[in-house]
């Protein structure tokens, strides 16, 4: 008889986890990820976010800048800021804040993969309803990847990513978090495109 209580007791205690890890994973989906806003975006050191067009540039800078390229090189700078949003604000689901603890990305500008990375600490996003804006330093040679644009092209597109007018359209970032949970890290199952146009 002792056993059998043994037995009923152990059954509800897996029943009960097995619901709180069902409960966990149903918090984990409903993260969500976007394309905030890039911010302090430099090329070759020169500051874009008050200019739009070629024509911005005063003479000294145009002529850094067409040096810096017959060289072969075009440093850029900046910080692509991610927009997180945990929803589980206790609306049909637990409360819960979640932990990121680990976020491997890959860059796309164009189409082309350019860098990969991760996050340097933990980063958490509480569980209000609300989102989290974490940036991602962001360092690399334009012209190495694009330098069979031309000149103006290349500005152009520095342009349009860090500039006035923003188009983060032009910008995709691939990335695979991992979850810190009371039952351990929990990663996706495989990279999510994280856009600029909805939560993803």
């Amino acid at each position: 008889m002792k056993n059998k209580k043994v037995i009923i007791l152990l059954i509800i205690a897996f029943t009960i986890a097995g619901c709180s890890v069902f409960k966990q994973m149903t918090n984990i989906s409903r993260l969500k990820f976007r394309l905030n806003s890039v911010s302090d975006f430099t090329i070759n050191g020169i500051q874009l976010s008050n200019k739009s067009s070629i024509r911005d540039f005063n003479v000294f800078d145009s002529a850094q800048l067409l040096n810096s390229v017959a060289r072969g090189t075009l440093p850029v700078s900046f910080n692509l800021n991610i927009e997180a949003k945990n929803p589980n604000d206790g609306g049909g689901y637990p409360r819960q804040d979640i932990d990121i603890v680990d976020f491997k990305w890959r860059l796309f500008i164009d189409n082309v993969e350019t860098l990969t990375g991760n996050i340097a600490r933990p980063i958490s996003i509480p569980g209000r309803g609300e989102t989290t804006i974490f940036p991602i330093t962001v360092q690399l040679d334009l012209y190495k990847f694009f330098n069979e644009r031309g000149f103006d092209n290349l500005i152009n597109l520095a342009l349009a990513i860090g500039g006035k007018t923003q188009n983060l359209s032009r910008i995709t970032l691939k990335a695979t978090p991992t979850i810190q949970t009371p039952f351990g890290r929990i990663t996706y199952p495989g990279e999510i495109d994280i856009i600029d146009r909805e939560f993803r």
